[in-house]
Order: structure tokens, then sequence, then C-alpha cells
């Protein structure tokens, strides 16, 4: 990608409370790792903040883009699929959902490269009509997909990649270890949307993609943290020929 135009992937970000300096006020945000790993893989990075108008006119950023990276973050408001909320179910941010979902359905109609990361993920199956498990320790019986908040200490696990899937093939590997920081997960599996990866601490289904699209995939982990995955690279990759 030395040659010609870099791809330009939109990241999808989070608006949250924050400190900086002397302020203290809601901001548009994300870990600076999602835009390390986007440059890093030799894309440009353009971050794509909530926007009411863009959820009913998607194609005004799309357009200008080769790839859509969706990021994790809060929980999706469980009004997007139709769920009973769960009293562990906090923050939602009913405009985010929206945003993205737009986002993410035109850029399967315009057959951009697609990569969802954790919430990312989820928002894939639920943009599909799928939904999602809201409280993991519920459901699991155990706390070992986030064993510490806010930090990916301790947090990693193995996922068993089906072997020739879009997943085991973006990762270079059919048994990948992953960092893992989720307290929710994908139940039913939205409209053309195939498991591909499972954990081995549980079966949880860990990677999703959607086989009739060019390159479209779901990771529950953060790839963008671990500089041995290839996950980010592979997307980036994609994106390329977009740009080319």
């Amino acid at each position: 990608m030395d040659d010609g135009r870099r791809p330009r992937i939109g990241l999808c970000t989070a608006l949250e409370r924050a400190r900086w300096t002397v302020w203290d006020r809601e901001a548009f945000l994300l870990s600076r790792a999602y835009v390390d790993a986007l440059q890093g893989a030799g894309a440009i990075a353009m971050m794509l903040p909530p926007d009411e108008w863009v959820a009913d006119h998607p194609d005004d950023v799309l357009g200008g883009l080769d790839g859509l990276m969706l990021a994790g973050g809060a929980d999706i408001d469980p009004s997007s699929y139709g769920g009973p909320r769960h009293p562990k179910v906090t923050n939602t941010r009913v405009d985010r959902d929206r945003a993205e979902i737009a986002l993410f359905t035109r850029a399967l109609e315009r057959d951009l490269p697609v990569l969802g990361i954790c919430r990312g993920m989820q928002l894939i199956n639920v943009a599909r009509g799928g939904t999602l498990i809201q409280h993991l320790p519920d459901d699991v019986g155990h706390t070992d997909h986030r064993r510490s908040l806010g930090s990916f200490d301790n947090a990693d696990h193995d996922v068993r990649l089906q072997p020739g899937s879009l997943a085991a093939r973006a990762c270079g590997e059919t048994l990948h270890a992953t960092k893992s920081h989720h307290h929710q997960a994908v139940d039913e599996l939205g409209d053309g949307i195939v498991a591909s990866g499972w954990s081995v601490l549980d079966d949880l289904v860990e990677a999703i993609e959607l086989p009739d699209a060019s390159w479209a995939l779901g990771v529950q982990w953060h790839p963008e943290v671990d500089p041995r995955s290839q996950v980010v690279r592979s997307f980036v990759s994609e994106a390329a020929l977009v740009a080319a």
C-alpha cells in the first residue's frame, strides 16, 4: 500500500462523559488503539461520531470511504432488537445505534468491507435482525470474558475458527489467541449471518460473517490491542482494493 491512495476507513465513535486537561464534558471519543491499528496497517482513519442526519443519509458518509469499522463501546439498547432490558445493561446510546445500523446496512449494499469489533460484532448481528445475550454471567455462569473492568490484563483465551472461513483467513489460523472485554454476546443469528468462531471456554459465538458479502466480519475480541493479530491488516488490505 505504498503506492497510490491510502484506503479511507470510517471508524464509528462513542459519545461519553470524559475528562481532559481542565474539562469534564461529553465528548466523541475512542481508544487510540483503533486508530493506531488502522494507521499501522496503511489506512487513514476517519472518525465518525453519532449523527442523526447520517442515520437517514448514510451515503453522505460512505461515498467517501473504502471500508467501515464498527468499534467497541457501550451496550446496544435492547429496543434495537426488541428485548426486555436487563438491569446490567447501562449507558446505552440509541442515536449511536441508529447511525451505525444505517451505516452498516448501506455499506453492505455498497459492498464495502466491514469489520465489527466487540460491540461492532453485536451491532452487525442486531442490524440483520439478530438478538443478544444481555449479561453473560447469567447465561454462561462465569466472568471470564471480562475479568477486569477497563483492562485487557489476564483477558486472553483462544477461539476456534471454522476452517476456510473469512475469520480463519483474516486471522491466518484456526485456533486464535484473543484479548477479551465484554459482558454481552450474540444470541440468535441475524439474517444471512453465519457463526465462524467459538470460544474454547464455553463455545460462545465469537466470530460471525456474511458469506454473501465480499468482506464482512465481526469478531467479539479486540484485535486492535494485539500487535500479533492480522485481522485489522486483512481488513485494510481488502479496503485497499476498493481504493485502487
